[in-house]
């Protein structure tokens, strides 16, 4: 079932997320939704504070970024068969350098904008059967897994950017809380006055 994302402006976004057990209700039919509602917005991430939900689980299939001309044949490899379930993820260590890349987000589209991030991430995470595991990823697999942390944090990629950037974004960010924006999926928005 495709489930409404929720757009930027909604207080659960902003919340960070609780851990969750094995007991959760209906946890493989959430997933098997997360992973509709993501595939029918486009999306390469999802967390679960965007459906409303505030825990520690997000999704990520980066297949789409393996098509990508520029980057290394390993690397779109790598990206094309990456597709894994975060439970109660932690980010250990960032590490390497800073680079930039340009991120957007499901709850807050027609907003792109370059985020400065560490290049290397050791993350600990239980998958979708709950088995432990502890890895290192970088480049566009670390980037795409930082954001979507970020998410069962309460943070938002437009929190990384400069203050300046902020005020020229910040009427486009009312309007996306307001609705006032064209978008091919569902979404819930926070302020959108109700017609009577």
């Amino acid at each position: 079932m495709t489930l409404s994302i929720l757009a930027y402006g909604d207080p659960v976004l902003r919340k960070a997320g609780q851990s969750i057990n094995k007991d959760y209700p209906q946890l493989k039919e959430l997933i098997a939704n997360m992973w509709e509602t993501m595939y029918n917005a486009n999306g390469v991430g999802l967390a679960a504070p965007q459906i409303g939900l505030p825990i520690r689980l997000f999704l990520v299939d980066t297949g789409p970024f393996a098509d990508d001309e520029e980057l290394a044949p390993e690397e779109q490899e790598a990206l094309k068969n990456f597709k894994k379930v975060f439970i109660n993820a932690k980010i250990e260590e960032e590490s390497g350098t800073n680079w930039a890349f340009n991120e957007g987000c499901l709850s807050i589209p027609d907003i792109r904008e370059d985020v400065t991030r560490k290049d290397t991430i050791e993350i600990s995470y239980l998958d979708e059967n709950f088995k432990p595991h502890k890895e290192t990823y970088d480049g566009i697999l670390a980037r795409v897994i930082q954001h979507e942390y970020d998410h069962i944090e309460g943070i938002l990629f437009t929190d990384k950017l400069s203050s300046l950037k902020k005020r020229l974004l910040k009427g486009k960010l009312v309007n996306i809380s307001k609705g006032k924006i064209n978008v091919e999926y569902k979404m819930r928005f926070p302020d959108l006055k109700k017609v009577r």
